[in-house]
C-alpha cells in the first residue's frame, strides 16, 4: 500500500491546526508536536503542518510565499456536491479564502480555497457514470 504524505510550512502552527481541526480532520499525535501537526486525511494521506524553521529542514533554498503565486493545487475527492460546499463554507468561516468560483460540469463539481498560509485547496465530486457516457 502506497501512503502519501504532503508537507507544508506553515507560519502559525497553532492557528493552523485548529483551521483544519475546523474541517473535520484529526491529528495523528505520535508524529506531531510543537513544531509540526500531522493531520489525517485518510489511512493513507497525511498533510504535515511544518512551523517554517523545521521545514527548512527539509529543503534546499527558499520557502515559497504562496499568497504571491501557486506552488501547488491539493486536491481532495469529496463523496457529493454538498460535502463540497460544505467544506468550503467551513474553511471560510475558519479564515480561509476563496481561489477560484466553484466548478460545475454537471458530472463533476468542484470548490477550491486558500488556506491560512495561502496553499491552494480543492475538493472535487464526480460521478463516475456520468463521466464515463461524457467520455464515449
Amino acid at each position: 500500500m502506497r501512503m502519501i504524505f504532503v508537507n507544508l510550512p506553515v507560519k502559525d502552527l497553532k492557528a493552523s491546526r485548529a483551521f483544519f481541526a475546523a474541517l473535520g480532520f484529526t491529528f495523528n499525535e505520535q508524529f506531531s508536536d510543537d513544531t509540526a501537526a500531522c493531520t489525517v486525511i485518510s489511512d493513507n494521506i497525511f498533510v504535515m503542518l511544518l512551523t517554517e524553521p523545521k521545514f527548512r529542514d527539509f529543503i534546499t533554498g527558499e520557502i515559497s510565499d504562496a499568497r504571491k503565486g501557486t506552488e501547488v493545487i491539493t486536491a481532495l475527492s469529496a463523496s457529493s456536491r454538498a460535502e463540497c460546499d460544505d467544506m468550503l463554507a467551513k474553511a471560510l468561516a475558519g479564515g480561509a479564502k476563496p481561489w477560484k468560483p466553484a466548478l460545475d460540469y454537471g458530472f463533476m463539481y468542484g470548490i477550491s480555497f486558500q488556506d491560512l498560509d495561502g496553499h491552494v485547496w480543492e475538493f472535487m465530486w464526480m460521478d463516475q457514470e456520468a463521466a464515463q457516457q461524457q467520455a464515449s
